[in-house]
């Protein structure tokens, strides 16, 4: 058997190695040639050598996936191999839809646990519920298994079942819950509506298909509905982007036809390629501002870069993520697909906003003395690399080591199970407010809550150094530390409002699904109050726009 399955795999690579040689000939890149043969014959070789001589049997797709992820890593983030297994998570990033049982899970205590649940799915038919604990699918264990492990079991064909065993908090015993697969669509325009008097709001959360429709739809529907509509705030925050050609049509809600909204270079100067608007603008004139944070990226770039460079909106936020690669699909055959980057956008100032820097598989921020300086329509200065800066800066409350503690331990969202379990009903989402702080607070102390800050883990540095130095500075460290300690007691109500508005959106999800979270978190929302004072001060909006 084992040799069977080295001579294929020498096959296999021989045939590799003829069609790479044939492209690269096509190509004219004669120079790689024994390169690129050297290289896959010692691939082959390898990989023979530890089929015949390891100790234990190898899986070939594990070992296999294992090098080409390796090999990938190695290039942008962004260029990835897409398995078969893998390929109901490209549906659902391309058009919004996936056959599964709509519901979000995260490894919690060792177990997978339901974060949240879509509206009008297997999940919320069959009365799953936020915070369940899912011990046994199909009568395996679930113990360890990772949001994608679990992911990757619900997910199959239409109309097949799958059993998940359930322990609810609260409750003594479990229960077996039968669900149905469907098609799950999840929509990318979940919320539009107005956020103050004459004002207009719209989220996009995802480039999938038909975004720039849905946008359109959205905001004729608030004009009619609206006589005097006198400004649209379009919110791309945390938007990781998704279709060009989405980008491009939304832009075009804004911009005349026939504007380049974005092209693409890449190494075949053949395939680079302009994109332009293809019809008729639904509004030229109507301020606009664009939300943005450090989690927008990609399509949500384009737009908001655009917008910038044609001086035809705002950006309020923070600087964007700084994605400016174009990725293609190729198929790799048995299914698979190569998700590879081709080229590089640049929007309509000519500026590229790809960060050239990555730590961890994240861009690392580049000072704006080390950004080439572009100019937009107007003649305002804009910065290449790294993302895109918004016109405004906003600073929300929610980068505190105390806020990450509580999202990283779940704590709001165990805190919140218990509410749930305890009120079975609360009021409309205009209506609910949160206002127990001091049941949050007891609920903390049981847990026993602490979390380290940059300065105690400096602290912690300075004890070791001035031990090793032989520094007597024991008694003022401890001071310190016991300073640092009293002064921790106060960070939960310096961000209590924060906190509040994290439990506010997490109560809403439960009761309201995705639309009400978006609702009641408009309302502490400091980017959203920026944009509606903007608004509302035409002279300061247009004053922004001229670079006055």
């Amino acid at each position: 058997m084992k040799k069977y399955t080295s001579t294929l795999v020498t096959l296999v690579a021989l045939f590799i190695l003829g069609t790479t040689v044939s492209t690269t000939t096509f190509k004219g890149d004669h120079g790689k040639y024994f390169e690129i043969s050297k290289n896959i014959e010692i691939f082959t070789n390898l990989y023979r050598e530890l089929n015949t001589y390891y100790v234990d049997e190898l899986d070939p797709s594990k070992l296999m996936r294992v090098g080409i992820d390796a090999m990938l890593e190695s290039l942008d983030p962004y260029t990835n191999y897409i398995s078969e297994s893998d390929i109901e998570g490209y549906r659902f990033m391309t058009e919004g839809k996936y056959t599964g049982i709509g519901a979000q899970f995260a490894l919690m205590n060792s177990y997978p646990t339901i974060t949240e649940i879509f509206e009008n799915t297997p999940a919320q038919k069959a009365g799953l519920k936020a915070g369940d604990i899912v011990e046994q699918i199909d009568g395996r264990s679930a113990l360890s298994k990772s949001a994608e492990d679990v992911n990757d079991v619900m997910k199959g064909y239409p109309g097949t079942s799958l059993e998940l065993t359930i322990k609810r908090p609260g409750e003594s015993k479990t229960q077996k819950v039968t669900l149905t697969r469907e098609e799950v669509s999840v929509e990318n325009v979940p919320y539009s509506g107005l956020i103050a008097e004459d004002v207009g709001y719209v989220v996009l959360t995802t480039f999938t298909r038909q975004a720039g429709k849905n946008i359109a739809d959205g905001f004729k529907k608030l004009k009619e509905e609206n006589p005097n509509l006198k400004g649209l705030v379009l919110d791309l925050r945390g938007n990781g982007g998704g279709l060009l050609t989405e980008a491009v049509n939304l832009c075009n809600i804004f911009v005349p036809k026939g504007e380049v909204i974005v092209s693409t270079k890449g190494k075949i100067q053949d395939r680079d390629r302009s994109f332009k608007t293809l019809n008729n603008p639904v509004d030229m004139d109507m301020p606009l501002v664009v939300l943005i944070d450090k989690n927008s990226a990609s399509a949500s770039e384009i737009v908001s870069g655009t917008i910038q460079d044609l001086d035809r909106g705002v950006l309020i936020g923070q600087r964007s993520y700084g994605k400016g690669l174009v990725q293609n699909m190729h198929d790799i055959g048995y299914n698979s697909k190569l998700k590879v980057t081709t080229s590089k956008y640049y929007i309509p100032s000519g500026r590229c906003i790809q960060s050239v820097q990555y730590k961890k598989g994240k861009p690392v921020d580049i000072p704006d003395e080390k950004r080439e300086v572009f100019k937009t329509r107007a003649g305002r200065k804009v910065l290449d690399g790294g993302g895109v800066k918004p016109d405004l800066f906003v600073d929300p409350d929610d980068n505190s080591n105390i806020l990450a503690t509580l999202k990283d331990k779940h704590l709001i969202f165990d805190y919140v199970t218990q509410f749930a379990l305890k009120n079975k009903t609360v009021a409309s989402v205009e209506d609910f407010h949160f206002t127990d702080w001091n049941d949050f607070i007891a609920f903390l102390d049981k847990t026993g809550f602490d979390y380290d800050t940059e300065t105690e883990k400096l602290l912690e540095q300075m004890k070791e150094r001035s031990k090793e130095d032989g520094y007597l500075v024991e008694s003022d460290l401890k001071s310190l530390e016991n300073k640092i300690i009293e002064s921790k007691k106060n960070d939960l109500n310096k961000h209590k409002d924060a906190i509040i508005d994290l439990i506010e959106k997490e109560i809403a999800g439960r009761y309201y699904f995705q639309n009400g979270k978006i609702q009641i978190g408009l309302r502490n929302d400091i980017e959203i109050k920026e944009a509606v004072d903007l608004i509302n001060d035409p002279a300061r909006y247009k004053s922004l726009l001229s670079g006055k």
